[in-house]
């Protein structure tokens, strides 16, 4: 076997017998992985003269980039969203549970919570790489408390706040640090919030229109100034109207800046949006389409009561209300599960249901560079899945950290 050492030492994994998802198409190929990367076969046997160390036969397997959840608040009994001693340890509970549902990395999310929450709870979360110990993690998505009151769904309105004289010093009195920080979920009808997601695009926080009741016009206007999210579309917004259509109207604005695409999230539960307007959406704009779990501590737990930052909510199957309420209160659903339902609603191919868990969020966040695809030279954050596109191994870097016990099934 030809030496490898003429570029590194490390060896050389060849999966093989599997069909990847790679320029929107599953294409019957072999991957191939070293040192955490993808690595070209051409280079590597023409210009290195290399082979494989180690060939795993794949056994007819789809294989995807790892899936990137950009809104999850919690799960397993954790709740980003409450000042614990033991905070880190359960940042670390919820990125190594999340490995079985093909998440590779995340974005905790922080309801709306009282500065002090913040500034006890942020300096606790770091960007990491992922790996045995569990998912990658990409920095927090603040979702709030520059929100609407008559939008805040399950945010306690007490701790809700406005913009004042001082719009982004307000935002970075109320945050305490932004360093770990990559989204910001805000109401951009609220004064003053123009200033805002322009300073936060510039230090490349990614801005979301979000529980909010904002006209066309005004969430035009934010894009116009840099925000490329919208937070769960159709829930905690104005619904469409055909005179305004709201946020959801900028799925089709002819006002978007050139060159610039706005993205959505969209919580594929079968609770939080009917099949029909799931579709509605994916027709409308399917490249923009981000699938979320919106997950709250109560995912991966019986029925019963949990928290959700300030609140106390009930599970009730699929469902999660505010206590005493039928407020909806973020999700339960698995980001496997939110993928499925997507394309089994949707009708739309497996390629697009991937896509839409793993390189749209990559998009969004602008690391589609390295992470959310399988092109050479990428993170190897991949999934093995069946044809029915249930998990049955997540790896990152290269390595298995996650695989499905076939004599449990």
């Amino acid at each position: 076997m030809p030496s490898n050492k003429s570029v590194s030492d490390a060896p050389i994994v060849q999966f093989t017998n599997c069909r990847i998802l790679r320029d929107h198409q599953l294409q019957r190929e072999d991957l191939w992985v070293r040192e955490g990367k993808i690595l070209n076969p051409e280079k590597l046997f023409f210009d290195e003269k290399g082979s494989a160390d180690v060939q795993l036969d794949c056994k007819d397997s789809i294989i995807a980039p790892g899936f990137i959840d950009v809104q999850i608040n919690g799960g397993f009994g954790v709740d980003f969203s409450l000042a614990t001693d033991d905070f880190k340890s359960g940042i670390d509970l919820v990125s190594q549970k999340i490995l079985s549902h093909g998440v590779t990395s995340f974005c905790p999310t922080l309801v709306t919570s009282p500065p002090s929450v913040y500034h006890q709870v942020l300096p606790q979360i770091s960007v990491r790489n992922g790996g045995a110990h569990g998912a990658g993690i990409l920095g927090a998505h603040l979702e709030g408390p520059f929100i609407s009151k008559e939008k805040k769904g399950a945010h306690p309105e007490h701790c809700l706040r406005t913009f004042e004289a001082g719009a982004f010093q307000d935002l970075l009195a109320t945050y305490g640090s932004l360093n770990c920080v990559q989204i910001v979920t805000l109401a951009p009808e609220m004064r003053r919030s123009s200033e805002v997601i322009r300073e936060l695009t510039k230090r490349g926080i990614c801005v979301s229109l979000g529980h909010s009741v904002a006209n066309l016009s005004q969430a035009e206007e934010a894009v116009q100034h840099g925000a490329t999210f919208i937070t769960h579309l159709f829930n905690a917004m104005l619904p469409f109207h055909h005179r305004d259509p709201g946020i959801v109207g900028l799925l089709t604005s002819d006002k978007i800046p050139a060159g610039r695409r706005v993205f959505y999230g969209m919580i594929s539960d079968g609770i939080h949006t009917n099949p029909a307007a799931l579709r509605i959406a994916h027709r409308a704009h399917p490249k923009g389409l981000v699938l979320v779990t919106d997950a709250i501590a109560g995912m991966g737990l019986a029925p019963g009561r949990h928290t959700l930052g300030q609140q106390v909510v009930e599970i009730d199957g699929l469902n999660t209300y505010i206590a005493g309420t039928k407020t909806l209160s973020g999700s339960v659903a698995t980001m496997d599960t939110c993928v499925r339902h997507f394309q089994e609603a949707t009708g739309c191919s497996v390629e697009t249901a991937l896509e839409a868990a793993s390189l749209h969020p990559a998009q969004l966040l602008g690391i589609d560079h390295k992470k959310g695809t399988l092109n050479y030279d990428s993170d190897a954050d991949f999934l093995m899945l069946n044809d029915s596109l249930y998990v049955q191994a997540t790896y990152i870097a290269g390595e298995e950290v996650w695989r499905q016990d076939v004599s449990g099934m």
